[in-house]
């Protein structure tokens, strides 16, 4: 909600401008994500605790949510999100989209705990995880990278 109030400081900027700048942060994430370049993150890289998720996957999803969601805990693997932050603070000039973009965030990130929970094999689901992280992480900003790109054709 913060970005998206902050948004209308970028509205003076023609709208071709600022769909160019969310698509090349978004090519640029990509290339973060490929680990093609080197860029540190904003963040407070303190992760949540196994403890917190193992004794209710619905609470521990709560709880991970606020958290995360409130910067208490921020530690994020991937670029994506950044991304979509630079988009709303760019190119989201309602407040509901800033809100639908912080719903879908916010329901994002709660889907992992509770995948990982449903696997029936947590510890292998965490020892896969790595080997799969940067596909996941690289195809995630490349489809941001995309949409924002289509929009960005279809605004000029």
């Amino acid at each position: 909600m913060v970005l998206g109030t902050l948004s209308g400081l970028s509205a003076p900027l023609p709208v071709s401008w600022r769909y160019a700048a969310v698509v090349a942060v978004a090519l640029l994430g990509v290339l973060r994500d490929a680990r093609v370049v080197s860029i540190p993150l904003p963040q407070n890289a303190r992760q949540v605790p196994q403890d917190v998720l193992r004794p209710s996957p619905r609470r521990g999803a709560l709880r991970f949510g606020f958290e995360l969601g409130t910067g208490v805990r921020t530690y994020l693997s991937a670029t994506a999100p950044y991304v979509l932050a630079v988009a709303v603070l760019l190119a989201g000039q309602r407040l509901q989209l800033a809100a639908l973009a912080g719903v879908g965030f916010g329901a994002g990130r709660a889907v992992t705990p509770l995948i990982r929970r449903a696997s029936g094999a947590v510890e292998g689901w965490d020892a896969d995880l790595p080997a799969r992280l940067r596909t996941i992480t690289v195809t995630g900003c490349a489809a941001l990278a995309a949409a924002f790109g289509l929009l960005f054709l279809h605004q000029v």
